[in-house]
């Protein structure tokens, strides 16, 4: 109620007293509104705690929902291989070959959910160091000290002391030997004061309390994709050291690898798609089919550039691309962007990519001699065959020139083509026209000429261009590693299984093809990644920018 003038005391202790129990009415109220502000602020930080982890768990439940399904359809094809009929089972070793894929794929995804949620990856490390076990006491230890940069108290400059330690031990392998390394860090406390606490912080860890060193990770790596040993045989390498290391684990750090590299093995694609001449083929990868109950044929894009045969400066690289199909529109998706010479073998899905209307620039297709050469051996092969003798003997003489011109310049190539290998070419044409109308229609040899005359145009290209070799012989061979692979592993597990395949694959055939040593270079990269690397330095990542080492001067 509001007061008047009249209604103040005269009275001049009173006037003071009601004075003071107003002020404290009035502090009293204020101190209520403050208390009443803080909470509210401390309901909307923890309101917005709730949402962020609601918004965390419903992305784990997702991703555990799919990780379900897969393994739901890896239950199914184990009953149709126990119980189906002969012809359908599987054995228990393309079973496990086919499981590496799926479980490295649960890797990729936990990397990755690791490194964009903090409390995803807290779970996940506090979860591998309950389950890492004891490594053996028979392997030689390696101590690695990280000390503080500064020893001296932070509070009052005084000497600081050591009161205890973190220690930590990780498997490492050097040259197939085994080691474990052992990190400690002291913790130095001050004399003076009760304060001053220093210790040096823990290094990043591709696998975040993970027993493993990326040395170890690029080890396994480099076993599977380069020299396409499965991981269950390298888990039987691991047990006869003594060290007891599941398939599935060596799968999971497969994993993390591969969702660590995929922004260098994206620029390597994206480097690749700016040159102006490239390769492609594409191969099988045979994939489980979750739903369907059998496999399904998932394909590797493989884009390659070699140049050196005219002395480009530009270094050699070659970049896989998974896809669950072959059809143009793939052939389309994988080349995206990319405008230029591009070097195939006859298949119809890169016509594609010559659509007037395709956005991205105009691409050319020069077409492979050795593809169409290869008709003509399988021909003569079986003997009495006088028109594909002579016909291989015709292109045959077109190689004899490209042997001898290879390594000079692009002018000079298109010089001794123009000179010495079109009039063959022009023979060739006409001679190929006349044995046409020769042969009966249907017969094999006419279905061949007719492949080579339908492509013609394309098989002329390199005429006109000395950048341009006269087959795809370059990424054929590219292709081979996955075709070992596939002959050990059979089929992929999932698409992202594909995927993870396509890009650990990408980069150690790079580094093969700049002769450098794949180990060292994983073993480098996935350091500089964990810790982490600046994405404007991407560039020098690339295999091409890393010294090269024989296979002993590797220094882990």
């Amino acid at each position: 109620m509001a007061l008047s003038l009249d209604d103040l005391p005269n009275d001049v202790e009173k006037l003071k007293a009601m004075l003071f129990a107003i002020s404290t009415e009035t502090e009293a109220a204020r101190a209520q509104t403050e208390a009443a502000l803080a909470e509210k602020a401390k309901l909307a930080i923890e309101r917005t705690r709730l949402e962020h982890e609601h918004a965390v768990l419903s992305a784990e439940v997702e991703r555990v929902k799919q990780q379900n399904e897969r393994l739901e359809h890896i239950v199914n094809v184990l009953r149709r291989a126990h119980l189906g009929r002969k012809s359908e089972r599987i054995s228990a070793e393309q079973m496990a070959l086919a499981l590496e894929d799926v479980e490295t794929s649960f890797g990729a995804d936990d990397g990755i959910a690791e490194k964009k949620n903090e409390i995803v990856r807290r779970e996940g490390t506090n979860a591998r160091r309950a389950d890492r076990g004891h490594l053996p006491l028979h392997l030689p230890r390696e101590e690695v000290v990280i000390e503080p940069e500064a020893k001296a108290c932070p509070c009052c400059g005084g000497a600081l002391h050591v009161i205890g330690e973190d220690t930590s031990e990780r498997l490492d392998k050097i040259l197939s030997r085994l080691r474990v390394i052992v990190t400690r860090r002291p913790k130095y406390a001050c004399r003076s004061c009760t304060d001053g606490v220093v210790q040096a912080p823990a290094p990043n860890r591709l696998i975040p309390g993970g027993l493993p060193t990326e040395a170890l990770v690029a080890d396994v790596l480099e076993a599977k994709y380069a020299n396409h040993l499965p991981l269950y045989r390298q888990a039987q390498m691991f047990a006869r050291e003594g060290v007891q290391l599941k398939r599935s684990t060596l799968a999971y750090w497969a994993g993390f690898a591969a969702a660590e590299l995929e922004p260098v093995h994206a620029r390597l694609v994206e480097i690749l798609k700016g040159s102006p001449k490239l390769f492609a083929d594409e191969t099988t990868c045979p994939v489980l089919d979750p739903g369907r109950g059998r496999t399904k044929t998932g394909y590797l894009w493989a884009i390659a550039r070699e140049d050196r045969p005219w002395g480009s400066a530009d270094p050699p690289a070659v970049a896989y691309l998974y896809a669950p199909g072959r059809g143009g529109k793939y052939a389309v998706r994988q080349l995206a962007g990319y405008s230029g010479i591009l070097q195939v073998d006859g298949y119809v899905g890169y016509d594609a990519l010559i659509d007037a209307n395709r956005a991205g620039g105009l691409v050319i297709l020069a077409y492979c001699w050795s593809h169409f050469r290869r008709r003509f051996c399988e021909i003569a092969a079986k003997g009495n065959a006088p028109i594909a003798t002579e016909a291989l003997e015709r292109i045959g003489a077109l190689y004899r020139i490209e042997g001898e011109i290879r390594g000079r310049s692009a002018e000079e190539r298109r010089t001794q083509r123009q000179t010495r290998t079109k009039p063959l070419i022009e023979n060739l044409k006409i001679w190929l026209e006349t044995q046409l109308a020769r042969v009966p229609g249907r017969s094999t040899i006419a279905k061949d000429i007719r492949y080579g005359l339908s492509h013609w145009e394309g098989l002329i290209h390199f005429l006109e261009d000395g950048r341009i070799e006269i087959d795809t012989k370059t990424v054929e061979r590219s292709i081979r590693p996955i075709t070992l692979n596939r002959k050990n592993a059979l089929f992929a597990g999932s698409d992202e299984g594909g995927a993870n395949w396509a890009i650990i694959a990408s980069l150690i055939e790079t580094c093969k093809l700049n002769d450098v040593h794949p180990h060292a270079w994983l073993t480098d990269t996935l350091t500089k990644l964990v810790n982490p690397w600046p994405a404007s330095r991407i560039d020098e990542l690339m295999p091409w920018a890393y010294p090269k080492l024989g296979p002993r001067a590797v220094n882990v």
